[in-house]
């Protein structure tokens, strides 16, 4: 039996695939069985658990797991208390933050967080919900939702609050956003005392820092030119960077190679702008990690 394990969870459900790719892309190849809660991955250090985001947090708090991945939102809404060792902003859709809202019927006369006072609201993110109605001074009735929250106004409660990334289900059940109650990210967590164990903090850093460097890379590609010496300086005025551009000469006299990191989105601008400036060979390669 090894001495060294670390036990890992990952979210199961709407962050599962894009939280594989993600370990995919830090370098972990993790199994994709549909009926096992225990993947395999290809790292004999790592134990895979797959666990509800909602119960996490819980998991690690008390010793259960060494570490793992959950929202923002339910570390607050369990009160636990771990190590946020990183935060990884990825969804299921796009990289940017997730919100809880407040949501009502499109015909609804509730307008704001004070017209709440003694309606229903159903949801499943109840203690944080709870303290945004303290915090606004409005007395409302609170209940768990076990799922398909979207439905249940106005039939059964008279708001909704959910999770939402752009909002169009919402659109698409007749509602319509009151209010932002949270919003949250992803975070990187770990027990506190797997994370004075010296090799466990050592090997979840490690884990951190593939992840947190497979994101940074998703967005960049890398290029490569090569330029006449005359005109690297106006190509340097050009090229943005995560730092200076590399610059090297070719054995070919008075030529040099230009490599450089840039943002994906600005590629298509910049590569005939490039070109018109007497660059040649441009090459555009894409990214897996980017360790700043």
């Amino acid at each position: 039996m090894k001495k060294n394990v670390l036990r890992l969870g990952i979210p199961k459900g709407s962050l599962e695939e894009s939280t594989r790719n993600l370990f995919k892309k830090a370098g972990f190849s993790i199994g994709n069985s549909s009926r096992s809660y225990f993947p395999s991955i290809d790292d004999e250090d790592i134990e895979v658990l797959l666990i509800r985001a909602q119960e996490m947090a819980r998991y690690v708090e008390d010793g259960v797991l060494d570490a793992g991945l959950t929202g923002q939102d339910w570390i607050q809404e369990n009160a636990a208390s771990v190590v946020e060792v990183s935060e990884l902003v990825y969804g299921k859709q796009r990289r940017r933050p997730v919100r809880w809202v407040l949501a009502v019927p499109e015909n609804s006369s509730i307008h704001s967080v004070k017209d709440l006072q003694g309606k229903r609201i159903a949801t499943e993110l109840v203690n944080a919900t709870k303290r945004y109605l303290k915090k606004n001074h409005v007395k409302a009735e609170v209940e768990f939702s076990w799922g398909a929250t979207e439905v249940k106004a106005p039939t059964l409660v008279d708001a909704i609050v959910e999770l939402t990334e752009t909002g169009s289900s919402l659109r698409a059940n007749n509602l319509r956003i009151v209010d932002t109650i949270v919003e949250s990210t992803t975070k990187f967590i770990a027990n506190r005392s797997s994370w004075k164990n010296p090799w466990k903090k050592k090997k979840i850093k490690n884990i951190a820092l593939l992840l947190t460097g497979a994101l940074n890379a998703e967005e960049k590609v890398g290029l490569k030119m090569n330029v006449r010496k005359r005109d690297v300086p106006k190509l340097l005025k050009l090229i943005p960077a995560l730092k200076k551009p590399t610059v090297s000469e070719l054995t070919e006299k008075n030529w040099c190679a230009i490599e450089v990191i840039i943002d994906e989105n600005i590629v298509r601008e910049i590569i005939p702008q490039l070109k018109d400036f007497g660059a040649q060979g441009i090459v555009e390669y894409p990214l897996n990690k980017v360790i700043c």
